[in-house]
C-alpha cells in the first residue's frame, strides 16, 4: 500500500513531473517537512471526557435508560398492540427485556440485511429467559414449560449461553409472562442488549467431584448487587461472564471469566481472563495473571464491568466489545488500571489452571459429591419443547430429585439421582429426543437458531441440525465405535458466531452461496480445526473452500473418514487439520 508522500515526494508534487522539468535542478532545495502524526479518531470513552453519543445506538441509549423501556411494555405497548411500540424501543431498549422481534416466514437468505428489516421483522418476539449458573428446579422447568405451550406455541430452545429462548411471542402477553416467572425466581432482566448477560456456571457447581471450588455464591451475589442496576445498564456493547470451578463454561471467549485453580500458597480460587469473544473478529480471553479469592469475586467483576464501561469503544459498534481495548491496551496495560484506578489494590499473582483435553460437556452419568449422580442429557442442538420440558419435571419430580442444570453445550442435566433411578429415568427422557448415552454427532452437534426465527441468518441451522444428526449416524456407522476423541461441529447461520463456527473441530458460517449453475443457495464457509481447552485457537479456513447446505453431510463424512485414515495415534482432530493436506480437507 501506498501511503500520500509514496505517490509523489515531500513537496507534495507528482513524481512524473517532477521527472521532466528541465529546470528542477536548479531550483534550491526544498525544506524537509516533518509529517504530521495521524491523529486516531475519537473512540467516544466516557472516562476521557467523550460523552457526546457517536452513533444511533448510543443517542437512545442516552435518550432514555434502556430498563425504562419495561413500563411501556406493560402500560401501553401490551394494551395497544404491536402497532403502538416506538421503534427506537422495539429494534434497541426491548432487548435489556429479553426481546428480540423474530423473523418474518417466507423470506429466505437473499433478503438477509438492514435493507430489508421491514420486510424481515414478524409481530413476534424471541424471547431470552436468563438462568444465571443454568440453574433450575423442578417448579421453575415446569414454568418455562407452562409459558412455552401458553404463549409460545410450544417452542424452546436451550441456547449455548444457559438461557432458554422462546418465539412466536405476543407484546399483549409478554406482562403476564414476567409475572410467571417472577414468581418462581426467574427474569428476562437484561438477557440481551449492551449490558451484562447471563453468567455462566458450571452445571455440577458444589457437586462435581472434579471442581477446585463451588463458584455458585459469586455467581448469586453477582446476580443480586449489579443486574437490573442502571450505574452497569449502559455499557459499549454487550458483555459476557463465565464463571467456574472448572473448564465446562467455554471461559475463553467470554470478556470475562474466573476459572477454578489452586494457588500454591493460597489454596483453592479464581484466575481472571479478559477480552474474549467471537463474531466477525474472534479473540480468545487473556489471563490477567491474579488469582482471585471466592468472596472477592463480584468486586472484582464490577471492576471490570466498569473499566468497561468507562474506557470501552462507542464510536463504531463492531469495536465495541472489551476485547477490542484489551488487544489495544495489552494485559499489563489493563491490569494496572484495573488496580489502580477501579480495585484500590494490587491483585494477587497466581498459577495458570491445567488445560483439558476435550469439552466437559457433563453428559451421561456421573457421580457427585453427595452421593448420588448427574444424567446429563443431549437433545439435538438445544432443541426441545415446552412440553417436552413439563414432561422432564414431572420425571425429575417423579424420581425424587429437584435440581435441573442447563449447559453452554445446549444439554440439559438432571442432579440427585439415586442408583436406583437412573435407569428409569434414562429410560423416561429417551423418548422426548433426551438421550443419557448419545451418539458422536448428537452430542457434539451445536447450532444457532438460524433463519427459521433469525433476522440475521442466510440459512437454516437449528432446524437443518435435526436432520443432520441421525444421517451422520447413518452415514458413519461403520466407525463411531472407533472414535475415541470427540469430533465436535458447529453451524452458525451467519457470521456474528452465536453458534461458535470458529471454535468447533468442524464449523460452518452461514452464507450464500453459487451452486455451480449461476445460482445463490444456502452454504457455508467451512472452519477446521478449531478448539478451545488444550488446543485453543481458531483453526484454518481453506481457501474459497464453501460447501452448499445440500452437501453438508457428504462434506462431513469425507472429512472424517480423511482424519480416521490419516490420523496419528492418540491424534485429535484439532491437531491432524492443522497439518492434514488440503486435498483431505475438501
Amino acid at each position: 500500500m501506498t501511503s500520500s508522500t509514496d505517490a509523489g515526494t515531500a513537496t507534495g508534487e507528482p513524481a512524473a513531473r517532477q521527472r521532466t522539468d528541465p529546470t528542477a535542478a536548479r531550483q534550491p532545495a526544498a525544506r524537509q517537512r516533518t509529517a504530521k502524526p495521524t491523529r486516531r479518531r475519537a473512540e467516544g470513552q466516557w472516562a476521557l471526557g467523550y460523552r457526546e453519543p457517536l452513533n444511533a445506538n448510543e443517542q437512545a441509549k442516552k435518550d432514555d435508560n434502556p430498563l425504562n423501556v419495561r413500563a411501556r411494555i406493560e402500560n401501553i405497548y401490551a394494551k395497544n398492540g404491536f402497532d403502538s411500540i416506538d421503534k427506537g424501543d422495539l429494534r434497541g431498549r426491548m432487548r435489556w427485556w429479553g426481546l428480540y422481534t423474530q423473523r418474518e416466514q417466507g423470506y429466505d437468505g437473499t433478503f438477509t440485511g438492514d435493507e430489508n428489516i421491514d420486510l424481515l421483522e414478524a409481530e413476534y418476539f424471541m424471547m431470552r429467559v436468563r438462568c444465571d449458573g443454568g440453574a433450575l428446579n423442578v417448579e421453575q422447568l415446569r414454568t418455562l414449560g407452562q409459558i412455552s405451550t401458553e404463549f409460545a406455541r410450544d417452542t424452546a430452545d436451550l441456547s449455548d449461553r444457559e438461557n432458554v429462548q422462546y418465539h412466536w411471542i405476543e407484546i399483549e402477553n409478554v406482562p403476564e409472562i414476567w409475572k410467571r416467572l417472577e414468581a418462581v425466581g426467574l427474569q428476562t432482566t437484561e438477557a440481551c442488549g449492551d449490558c451484562p448477560r447471563v453468567v455462566l456456571g458450571s452445571p455440577l457447581a458444589g457437586e462435581s467431584l472434579d471442581e477446585i471450588i463451588d463458584t455458585t455464591p459469586a455467581i448469586d451475589e453477582i446476580v443480586r448487587r449489579y443486574i437490573g442496576k442502571k450505574e452497569y445498564s449502559n455499557l459499549p456493547r454487550k458483555f459476557k461472564t463465565a464463571i467456574s470451578g472448572q473448564q465446562d463454561v467455554v471461559h475463553e471467549i467470554n470478556d470475562v471469566a474466573f476459572v477454578g485453580v489452586e494457588h500454591p500458597e493460597h489454596g483453592p480460587g479464581l484466575d481472571l481472563w479478559v477480552g474474549g469473544g467471537l463474531s466477525t473478529n474472534p479473540m480468545l480471553a487473556q489471563r490477567v495473571g491474579a488469582w482471585v479469592p471466592l468472596d472477592e469475586v463480584p468486586d472484582v467483576w464490577e471492576a471490570v464491568v466498569s473499566l468497561f464501561r468507562d474506557y470501552g469503544y462507542r464510536r463504531l459498534r463492531t469495536k465495541a466489545r472489551l476485547k477490542f481495548l484489551v488487544k489495544d491496551w495489552g494485559i499489563e496495560k489493563f491490569r494496572q488500571v484495573l488496580e489502580d484506578e477501579y480495585l484500590k489494590r494490587k491483585l494477587i499473582d497466581g498459577p495458570a489452571p491445567e488445560q483439558p483435553s476435550r469439552p466437559i460437556d457433563h453428559v451421561g452419568v456421573q457421580k457427585l459429591q453427595n452421593g448420588l449422580n448427574a444424567v446429563g442429557f443431549s437433545p439435538i442442538a438445544g432443541r426441545v419443547s415446552g412440553s417436552k420440558l413439563t414432561q422432564v419435571a414431572d420425571a425429575v419430580e417423579r424420581i425424587g430429585a429437584d435440581r435441573i442444570r442447563f449447559t453452554p453445550y445446549q444439554k440439559l442435566i438432571v442432579l440427585d439421582v439415586a442408583d436406583d433411578k437412573v435407569e428409569q429415568l434414562i429410560a423416561e427422557l429417551e423418548p422426548l429426543g433426551l438421550q443419557a448415552r448419545p451418539s458422536h454427532w448428537r452430542r457434539n452437534l451445536l447450532a444457532c437458531s438460524g433463519i427459521e426465527f433469525c433476522k440475521l441468518s442466510f440459512v437454516e441451522t437449528r432446524k437443518r441440525s435435526q436432520v443432520l444428526a441421525p444421517e451422520l449416524e447413518q452415514r458413519l456407522a461403520d466407525i463411531n465405535a472407533e472414535l475415541d476423541v470427540p469430533i465436535t461441529i458447529n453451524i452458525n447461520g451467519c457470521p456474528n458466531s452465536c453458534g461458535r463456527s470458529q471454535i468447533a473441530d468442524i464449523g460452518f458460517k452461514g452464507q450464500l452461496v453459487d451452486d455451480g449453475e449461476g445460482n445463490q443457495v444456502e452454504g457455508f464457509q467451512v472452519h477446521l480445526g478449531g478448539s478451545l481447552g488444550l488446543d485453543s485457537g481458531f483453526g484454518r479456513k481453506l481457501r474459497q473452500h464453501k460447501v452448499t447446505s445440500e452437501e453438508l453431510g457428504d462434506y462431513i463424512e469425507r472429512v472424517v473418514r480423511n482424519f480416521m485414515k490419516h490420523r496419528n495415534e492418540n491424534e485429535r482432530f484439532a491437531q491432524w487439520a492443522v497439518r492434514a493436506e488440503e486435498a483431505d480437507l475438501r
